[in-house]
Protein backbone atom coordinates (compact mmCIF):
# COMPACT_ATOMS: atom_id res chain seq x y z
CA UNK A 1 0.00 0.00 0.00
CA UNK A 2 2.93 2.35 0.71
CA UNK A 3 4.19 1.89 -2.87
CA UNK A 4 0.80 2.89 -4.32
CA UNK A 5 0.63 5.90 -2.02
CA UNK A 6 4.11 7.05 -3.12
CA UNK A 7 3.20 6.63 -6.78
CA UNK A 8 0.00 8.66 -6.35
CA UNK A 9 1.97 11.40 -4.60
CA UNK A 10 4.67 11.41 -7.29
CA UNK A 11 2.11 11.64 -10.10
CA UNK A 12 0.22 14.37 -8.24
CA UNK A 13 3.49 16.29 -7.79
CA UNK A 14 4.17 16.01 -11.53
CA UNK A 15 0.70 17.37 -12.26
CA UNK A 16 1.29 20.25 -9.85
CA UNK A 17 4.65 21.03 -11.48
CA UNK A 18 2.88 21.24 -14.85
CA UNK A 19 0.02 23.32 -13.42
CA UNK A 20 2.52 25.68 -11.79
CA UNK A 21 4.36 26.12 -15.08
CA UNK A 22 1.15 26.78 -17.02
CA UNK A 23 -0.32 29.13 -14.39
CA UNK A 24 2.94 31.07 -14.36
CA UNK A 25 3.09 31.33 -18.14
CA UNK A 26 -0.57 32.07 -18.87
CA UNK A 27 -0.74 35.22 -16.78
CA UNK A 28 2.71 36.79 -16.83
CA UNK A 29 3.06 40.55 -16.82
CA UNK A 30 6.60 41.73 -17.71
CA UNK A 31 8.26 44.28 -15.41
CA UNK A 32 10.82 46.06 -17.65
CA UNK A 33 12.55 47.83 -14.75
CA UNK A 34 13.58 44.52 -13.13
CA UNK A 35 13.62 42.34 -16.26
CA UNK A 36 11.26 39.99 -14.41
CA UNK A 37 7.51 39.41 -14.47
CA UNK A 38 4.47 39.10 -12.19
CA UNK A 39 2.39 35.91 -12.41
CA UNK A 40 -0.24 33.80 -10.64
CA UNK A 41 1.86 30.64 -10.40
CA UNK A 42 2.42 31.25 -6.68
CA UNK A 43 -1.15 30.18 -5.96
CA UNK A 44 -0.49 26.74 -7.47
CA UNK A 45 2.86 26.47 -5.64
CA UNK A 46 1.06 27.07 -2.34
CA UNK A 47 -1.84 24.70 -3.04
CA UNK A 48 0.67 22.03 -4.03
CA UNK A 49 2.55 22.58 -0.78
CA UNK A 50 -0.63 22.22 1.28
CA UNK A 51 -1.78 19.09 -0.55
CA UNK A 52 1.54 17.34 -1.12
CA UNK A 53 3.51 18.28 1.97
CA UNK A 54 6.99 19.75 2.23
CA UNK A 55 9.07 17.53 -0.02
CA UNK A 56 6.81 16.71 -2.96
CA UNK A 57 5.27 20.19 -2.73
CA UNK A 58 8.70 21.86 -2.80
CA UNK A 59 9.82 19.74 -5.75
CA UNK A 60 6.66 20.53 -7.73
CA UNK A 61 6.81 24.26 -7.01
CA UNK A 62 10.52 24.53 -7.74
CA UNK A 63 10.41 22.56 -10.99
CA UNK A 64 7.23 24.10 -12.40
CA UNK A 65 8.31 27.67 -11.64
CA UNK A 66 11.84 27.23 -13.00
CA UNK A 67 10.50 25.62 -16.19
CA UNK A 68 8.22 28.62 -16.72
CA UNK A 69 11.24 30.92 -16.45
CA UNK A 70 13.04 28.86 -19.07
CA UNK A 71 10.07 28.71 -21.44
CA UNK A 72 9.36 32.45 -21.12
CA UNK A 73 12.97 33.44 -21.85
CA UNK A 74 14.04 34.28 -18.29
CA UNK A 75 16.74 31.62 -18.01
CA UNK A 76 18.88 33.86 -15.79
CA UNK A 77 16.10 33.72 -13.19
CA UNK A 78 15.57 29.92 -13.39
CA UNK A 79 18.24 28.84 -10.84
CA UNK A 80 17.08 31.43 -8.32
CA UNK A 81 13.44 30.64 -8.99
CA UNK A 82 14.07 26.93 -8.46
CA UNK A 83 15.55 27.61 -5.01
CA UNK A 84 13.18 30.44 -4.02
CA UNK A 85 9.94 28.70 -5.03
CA UNK A 86 11.11 25.37 -3.63
CA UNK A 87 11.83 27.00 -0.27
CA UNK A 88 8.57 28.95 -0.49
CA UNK A 89 6.63 25.68 -0.80
CA UNK A 90 8.72 24.00 1.90
CA UNK A 91 8.12 26.86 4.37
CA UNK A 92 4.39 26.98 3.60
CA UNK A 93 3.99 23.19 3.89
CA UNK A 94 5.89 22.96 7.18
CA UNK A 95 3.87 25.77 8.76
CA UNK A 96 0.64 24.30 7.39
CA UNK A 97 1.51 20.90 8.88
CA UNK A 98 2.49 22.39 12.23
CA UNK A 99 -0.74 24.40 12.52
CA UNK A 100 -3.17 21.98 10.89
CA UNK A 101 -4.52 20.62 14.19
CA UNK A 102 -4.19 23.90 16.10
CA UNK A 103 -6.26 26.31 14.01
CA UNK A 104 -9.13 26.20 11.53
CA UNK A 105 -7.24 28.18 8.89
CA UNK A 106 -3.64 26.90 8.93
CA UNK A 107 -3.16 27.87 5.30
CA UNK A 108 -3.37 31.61 6.04
CA UNK A 109 -0.14 32.00 8.07
CA UNK A 110 1.50 29.32 5.93
CA UNK A 111 0.76 31.21 2.70
CA UNK A 112 1.86 34.53 4.23
CA UNK A 113 5.18 33.11 5.43
CA UNK A 114 5.88 31.38 2.11
CA UNK A 115 5.12 34.52 0.14
CA UNK A 116 7.22 36.73 2.42
CA UNK A 117 10.14 34.40 1.76
CA UNK A 118 9.47 34.73 -1.98
CA UNK A 119 9.72 38.54 -1.81
CA UNK A 120 12.89 38.40 0.29
CA UNK A 121 14.38 35.60 -1.82
CA UNK A 122 13.99 37.49 -5.09
CA UNK A 123 15.38 40.66 -3.53
CA UNK A 124 18.47 38.77 -2.37
CA UNK A 125 18.86 36.96 -5.71
CA UNK A 126 18.52 40.13 -7.75
CA UNK A 127 20.67 42.32 -5.53
CA UNK A 128 23.52 39.88 -4.87
CA UNK A 129 23.61 37.26 -7.61
CA UNK A 130 22.26 39.26 -10.55
CA UNK A 131 24.26 42.31 -9.42
CA UNK A 132 21.38 44.80 -9.25
CA UNK A 133 22.45 46.02 -5.79
CA UNK A 134 20.03 48.49 -4.22
CA UNK A 135 18.12 48.71 -7.52
CA UNK A 136 16.65 45.32 -6.63
CA UNK A 137 14.38 47.20 -4.23
CA UNK A 138 12.44 48.18 -7.34
CA UNK A 139 11.12 44.63 -7.66
CA UNK A 140 9.77 44.50 -4.12
CA UNK A 141 6.44 46.27 -4.83
CA UNK A 142 5.58 44.02 -7.80
CA UNK A 143 6.66 40.94 -5.83
CA UNK A 144 4.44 42.04 -2.93
CA UNK A 145 1.50 42.36 -5.34
CA UNK A 146 2.26 38.90 -6.74
CA UNK A 147 2.58 37.54 -3.19
CA UNK A 148 -0.73 39.00 -2.05
CA UNK A 149 -2.54 37.77 -5.14
CA UNK A 150 -0.98 34.32 -4.93
CA UNK A 151 -1.82 33.94 -1.24
CA UNK A 152 -5.43 35.08 -1.65
CA UNK A 153 -6.06 32.88 -4.69
CA UNK A 154 -4.40 29.88 -2.99
CA UNK A 155 -6.36 30.26 0.24
CA UNK A 156 -9.71 30.65 -1.53
CA UNK A 157 -9.08 27.72 -3.89
CA UNK A 158 -7.62 25.49 -1.19
CA UNK A 159 -10.61 26.11 1.05
CA UNK A 160 -12.88 25.07 -1.83
CA UNK A 161 -10.73 22.05 -2.68
CA UNK A 162 -10.72 20.61 0.83
CA UNK A 163 -14.52 20.70 0.79
CA UNK A 164 -14.24 17.77 -1.64
CA UNK A 165 -14.11 14.62 0.55
CA UNK A 166 -11.51 12.80 -1.59
CA UNK A 167 -9.15 15.76 -1.56
CA UNK A 168 -9.65 16.33 2.16
CA UNK A 169 -8.82 12.65 2.84
CA UNK A 170 -5.72 12.91 0.59
CA UNK A 171 -4.58 15.98 2.51
CA UNK A 172 -5.18 14.42 5.93
CA UNK A 173 -3.50 11.16 4.96
CA UNK A 174 -0.66 12.43 2.77
CA UNK A 175 -0.05 16.15 3.43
Amino acid sequence: MKKKSSLVKLVTAAVFAALTCVATMVISIPIPATKGYVNVGDSVVLIGAFLLGPYYGAAAGALGSALADLFLGYAYFAPGTFLIKGLMALIAALIFSALRDKTKLPFLPAAAAGELWMVLGYFLYESALLGYGAAALGSVPSNLIQAAGGAVIACVLFRALIAVPEIRRFTEKEG
